[in-house]
């Protein structure tokens, strides 16, 4: 934990032990019962003991009446429709703590880290988010993305407690609540799958900082319950609408041409694009350029996106 943190924590009682009111965690859950309920198990042991709220995206394997019987002070929102990265906006509604931790169904955090997560938020009021390193379970290796964050070319802020990101993995972040509300959480029209970069876009250009924290950590037991094409075809086309939505046009014709140039050439790659292109008249409606300060954390990262191995639409 960094001595800023410690810092701020002994000047507003003792919170190294203990409950920890800062802090609460918002979980999003689709068809995924059994991954989900091995999470909760780990979060509702937490040292930090934090208000839980896991939002059920639709599902029909019984995860709602699980989650009642089982853990019954967990607070359940049970959505009728699969509302994707929009669910989260719900949970954090019903929320009043000033930090806000986020899961995914099959992750969980290691005990002390959602409160050293507030201690560096109370001392750094203009930071937005901290992104935990992740550990690969069975075996507790890190993912490989890790590296890349830990070794981030964004500049940020000389007061940052760790790496400045120009993005972040919402399943592994905690968040400030009054900047997530400033930016109206993530958009509905993104649904789910790279969601995070718009809204890290939008926070930067209200001044807000992102960071790595290394001392922070969370768990990913990685689900075989999910569509993989999908997925990938929901990345590209979020890539392609955040890309056309907040870039200036040089270095939107750029990464448009070098997406296109590396991704694989079959149908799931297809769908991505024609659900992109289709999208382009209310993209170009609700167009909004970055500010400079704000592109240049994009900017920085074009070297690292094309050389990387864990971002890679491949599926």
């Amino acid at each position: 934990m960094s001595t800023t943190g410690t810092s701020s924590a002994s000047s507003t009682g003792n919170r190294s032990v203990g409950p920890d009111p800062r802090v609460a965690v918002v979980v999003i859950t689709h068809q995924r019962r059994d991954e989900l309920l091995v999470a909760l198990q780990r979060l509702v042991a937490l040292p930090e003991q934090p208000h839980v709220v896991v939002v059920d995206n639709g599902s029909t394997d019984g995860t709602a009446d699980a989650v009642r019987e089982r853990f019954p002070q967990v607070e359940l929102i049970a959505s009728p429709e699969n509302l994707g990265a929009v669910g989260r906006n719900l949970g954090v509604a019903r929320l009043d703590t000033p930090y806000v931790a986020f899961c995914d169904d099959d992750t969980w955090w290691e005990p002390g880290s959602l409160r050293a997560a507030a201690d560096v938020l109370d001392a750094h009021p203009r930071l937005a988010i901290v992104t935990a390193r992740i550990l690969v379970e069975p075996g507790g290796t890190e993912d490989p993305i890790v590296a890349e964050l830990r070794d981030s070319p964004v500049v940020g802020a000389d007061w940052l407690p760790g790496p400045a990101l120009g993005s972040f993995l919402a399943g592994a972040s905690v968040l400030r609540r009054d900047a997530f509300d400033e930016v109206g959480g993530f958009s509905e029209r993104l649904w789910l799958g790279g969601e995070e970069e718009l809204m890290a876009g939008d926070l930067a250009a209200r001044g807000w900082e992102l960071c790595y924290l290394d001392q922070l950590t969370l768990h990913h037991r990685a689900s075989t319950a999910r569509d993989p094409h999908k997925r990938r075809a929901d990345g590209i086309r979020n890539t392609l609408w955040t890309t056309w939505l907040r870039r200036p046009l040089r270095p939107a014709v750029r990464r448009t041409l070098h997406l296109l140039r590396t991704v694989p050439r079959d149908r799931v790659t297809a769908l991505g694009v024609a659900r992109a292109v289709r999208g382009l008249p209310w993209v170009l409606r609700e167009r909004r350029v970055l500010p400079p300060h704000a592109e240049a954390r994009f900017a920085a990262l074009e070297e690292a996106q094309r050389n990387s191995t864990a971002r890679r639409y491949v599926s």
